[in-house]
């Protein structure tokens, strides 16, 4: 019977990327640049690092690369606390509370840094949900390497066996499954290109599953 579960962040209780981007449309204006929607689009999957790389080549920007992805980020975690339309997932919350209230522990293993978890939890008030919170910041390698996986389920109060992961991306779910974790991949509406065709199963609404199904897994 499944006792832990090991959650993603991004795309699984939360959706930045929409924060993300009008941060960087922001600073856009601030740097007067014409960045266009298709271009923007041609970023998809780019490191911020990389973005605004390829930016200072087009536009000829003086800025070093760093101060504008220090900038960018100030804008971003500006908006992150106070911008009204950033919105849990879809039937999150509900399936949070029923795995917690049916003991079912709960730990989150995010590739996003600390203190981007952190202003997810504060803001939704979900840290008294959770016994750790992992960040990928702490590892050499992103997923698909499989350690941030491994040490969630360390940390867990269950063996890995009674441990499952809950992951909406193609790397993630390699992830887990490299660790030897159950996969529970969620179709998410943001993350229409990723294969997870991998994970051992598939769910689209979080509101069509609880604590009694996910008990049941594996």
């Amino acid at each position: 019977m499944i006792k832990t579960v090991i959650f993603d962040m991004d795309g699984v209780i939360v959706d930045t990327e929409p924060v993300h981007k009008y941060a960087y449309f922001e600073h856009y204006i601030e740097l007067n640049i014409p960045v266009t929607e298709e271009l923007f689009a041609t970023f998809t999957g780019q490191s911020t690092k990389n973005v605004y790389q390829i930016l200072k080549d087009k536009f000829n920007l003086k800025d070093e690369v760093n101060d504008l992805v220090l900038r960018k980020r100030t804008i971003f975690n500006e908006a992150f606390d106070t911008k009204p339309d950033l919105y849990l997932i879809d039937g999150v919350e509900r399936l949070i509370r029923d795995l917690y209230n049916n003991g079912i522990e709960l730990i989150l293993a995010s590739s996003a840094s600390k203190s981007t978890i952190d202003r997810v939890f504060n803001r939704f008030e979900l840290n008294q949900y959770f016994t750790h919170k992992v960040s990928g910041e702490n590892f050499p390698k992103s997923k698909p390497d499989p350690a941030i996986f491994l040490h969630a389920a360390d940390l867990a109060k269950s063996e890995h066996s009674e441990c499952i992961v809950i992951e909406d991306s193609k790397n993630g779910v390699e992830a887990a499954l490299r660790a030897s974790l159950y996969c529970l991949g969620y179709k998410s509406v943001n993350s229409k290109q990723q294969d997870i065709s991998k994970a051992n199963c598939i769910v689209d609404d979080f509101n069509a599953i609880d604590a009694n199904f996910i008990k049941e897994l594996n």
